[in-house]
């Protein structure tokens, strides 16, 4: 029987990764395991900031900017949950292609479950970025749980 101690729960932001978060905390409040709360920020969104802004200094600016923003905005969605404290939780951010930097995590890590929403983003970036779910589905060692 499954009995995760460290549990992987990637995030957007958007209300399904809530979902995913929540069954997370559930799940690891039950079994007394550690929440790794991962955010990886595309590639492309760098590459765009990159491009449009050539000075290094600059870019490097808004990039301590965007790690900071983005680290807020981590512990905004863990607000959402009164039992957050109850549980032991990191909010590591990555760089790069989602479901790569997930799967590079869950290796590292050695993360024994990871609980990601099936759905995600909406609009534009869902095509930017593909089925980042399927993707870590098809490529976990461990087992992982979908939500919707």
């Amino acid at each position: 029987m499954l009995k995760p101690t460290k549990i992987l729960v990637p995030t957007d932001f958007s209300e399904y990764s809530d979902r995913a978060l929540g069954q997370g905390l559930d799940i690891a409040k039950q079994y007394n395991a550690k929440i790794f709360l991962l955010h990886v920020v595309h590639k492309e969104i760098l590459r765009a900031i990159w491009e449009h802004f050539p000075s290094k200094e600059l870019t490097q600016e808004i990039k301590v900017i965007h790690w900071t923003q983005t680290k807020d905005r981590l512990q905004i969605q863990l607000n959402k949950f009164p039992h957050v404290k109850e549980v032991e939780i990191a909010t590591p951010i990555r760089e790069g292609i989602p479901y790569e930097k997930i799967l590079e995590f869950e290796k590292e890590k050695g993360i024994d479950l990871i609980v990601i929403a099936s759905l995600g983003r909406s609009g534009i970036a869902k095509y930017l970025i593909g089925s980042v779910a399927r993707n870590v589905l098809k490529g976990s060692k461990c087992p992982v749980l979908l939500t919707k």
